[in-house]
């Protein structure tokens, strides 16, 4: 078991289906880092919910956790919930090293992947 873990972070939805393309991500992630136990974690709406697999992974012997909020933008969710969320598993699990990176939106690189992707719609090569 790795003492290292990924966490891709998403709202969640009530459709079992609007979590394909997460499970997808969650898929090619653990493909490229196969040293790192990289899961799926929600909001709400869906299972599971972001403390129960943090503790989880904690139980599992999981020592640094990566937190990544896998929403276009920082909003609300992300610059209110997510930092009250991590300050409780912070509380709850003194010896777990947590790093929250930014929403995946706000980041250059998918920005461009995502411009790319809109720019070959309009000649059909999306």
């Amino acid at each position: 078991m790795s003492t290292r873990a990924l966490i891709l972070f998403a709202h969640g939805a009530r459709a079992a289906s609007w979590a394909a393309p997460f499970e997808r991500l969650r898929d090619l992630v653990a493909a490229r880092t196969p040293d790192v136990d990289v899961s799926l974690a929600f909001l709400e709406l869906m299972e599971p919910r972001l403390p129960e697999r943090a503790a989880a992974l904690v139980a599992q012997g999981v020592t640094q956790l990566t937190i990544v909020p896998v929403f276009l933008g920082q909003g609300g969710h992300v610059l209110r919930d997510l930092p009250l969320m991590v300050d409780e598993l912070r509380a709850a699990h003194p010896g777990l090293s947590i790093h929250v990176a930014e929403a995946a939106g706000e980041n250059p690189a998918v920005l461009q992947a995502i411009g790319d992707y809109c720019v070959g719609a309009l000649t059909g090569a999306a």
